[in-house]
C-alpha cells in the first residue's frame, strides 16, 4: 500500500510505501534569506515532514541536494553539518542546478527509513 501526504494536483509532499519514505523535493518559504538561512528553512521542513511520518534524520537513506549556486557550497554544508547527526550522515549528492522559482538559492529531496 502506498500512503501519500499532502496530495496536490500535481504532486505529494510525501510517501510512505514498504518501510520507506519518499519526500517530494523541499524549498523555503522566504525567499529573501541567504543559503544559511534557506537552508535552515528547508531543514526544518524536512525534519517535520519525517516527524509526520513517524522518522528522523537518523534514518535518512540518501539526500539530493540542488544548489542554484555552487558558490553557496560552503555556506550550505555550514548549516548541513550542524544539522546532520554525528554517525548518521546519509548518502548525499550536491549539484548545481537551475530551480523552478530563481530566488530559491537550494531544493533538497530526501528518502527515508520507517
Amino acid at each position: 500500500m502506498v500512503q501519500r501526504f499532502d496530495v496536490g494536483p500535481r504532486l505529494s509532499e510525501m510517501a510512505i510505501h514498504n518501510g520507506t519514505v519518499y519526500l517530494a523535493g523541499q524549498v523555503p518559504d522566504d525567499t529573501t534569506q541567504d543559503i544559511e538561512g534557506q537552508t535552515r528553512q528547508v531543514l526544518a521542513a524536512i525534519d517535520a515532514l519525517l516527524a509526520r511520518a513517524g522518522t528522523d534524520k537518523t534514518r535518512l537513506l540518501m539526500v539530493q541536494i540542488f544548489l542554484a549556486d555552487l558558490a553557496d557550497y560552503d555556506g550550505m554544508n555550514r548549516v548541513w553539518d550542524a544539522w546532520v547527526p554525528a554517525g548518521h550522515t546519509p548518502p548525499r549528492a550536491t549539484v548545481q542546478a537551475r530551480l523552478a522559482n530563481p530566488a530559491w538559492k537550494i531544493e533538497i529531496v530526501a528518502t527515508a527509513a520507517l
